[in-house]
């Protein structure tokens, strides 16, 4: 196993660099997200976000929490962050998805997703392979799901997700928090946080875009 680390450590640098370019700065998606909606929260003691009663792993070393605020209803929100197959209509960073069962996405659902990586320097491009299923899920109220990642040199043994969903005045509260466990994912913890916040703000800054612009139809 330590010889893929490396390899590791640079694919997940390049593809927070990488996802922090596509929200043009990093630092300032997360300031305003923050200046919204609150503070990302990364703290391991931090109550965490449930569905379900269910959380994150408690003894995940990289772990990223954050939230924002959504002026659309609440249904809306709901709606397209779980119509998984529509992702890649509103998420420059999600390639491909694909529901591998049929019918409303449920507790017991899978799908599959993919993510490009950037090539570097030392490795080649890559494309980040991640199979989701849900393990928890309340209509307008949450859903949680958990899954492993794999692309050439990269391999996180376990993602755990979940979204929260709030009706709050002007609008709908989303927290999100996720980890990620495994020997490479926690070879470098500020590292793979850094990829992880990257990806987690630009996902709910195109939520936002997606979800508000439906509302204005």
């Amino acid at each position: 196993m330590s010889t893929t680390r490396p390899s590791l450590a640079t694919h997940i640098a390049a593809l927070a660099l990488s996802l922090a370019a596509a929200g043009s700065v990093l630092a300032a998606t997360a300031s305003s997200a923050q200046a919204s909606s609150g503070p990302a929260h990364t703290g391991r003691h931090t109550a965490a976000l449930e569905c379900r009663g269910q959380g994150v792993d408690p003894d995940s070393r990289v772990r990223y929490r954050t939230q924002i605020k959504i002026d659309a209803p609440l249904s809306t929100v709901f709606r397209a962050q779980t119509d998984v197959e529509q992702w890649p209509s509103w998420q420059d960073a999600v390639l491909t998805s694909e529901r591998l069962d049929s019918g409303p996405l449920r507790a017991g659902s899978s799908f599959r997703w993919t993510t490009p990586v950037p090539a570097t320097p030392s490795t080649p491009a890559t494309t980040l392979e991640i199979t989701s299923t849900v393990q928890q899920l309340q209509r307008d109220r949450c859903v949680r799901w958990t899954g492993p990642a794999d692309g050439e040199g990269i391999h996180i043994d376990e993602g755990t997700h979940v979204w929260t969903f709030t009706a709050v005045k002007g609008g709908v509260l989303v927290r999100t928090e996720e980890t990620w466990t495994g020997e490479q994912a926690e070879a470098d913890v500020p590292t793979s946080t850094e990829a992880l916040g990257a990806g987690l703000e630009i996902w709910l800054k195109d939520l936002k875009a997606a979800a508000e612009a439906r509302a204005d139809c």
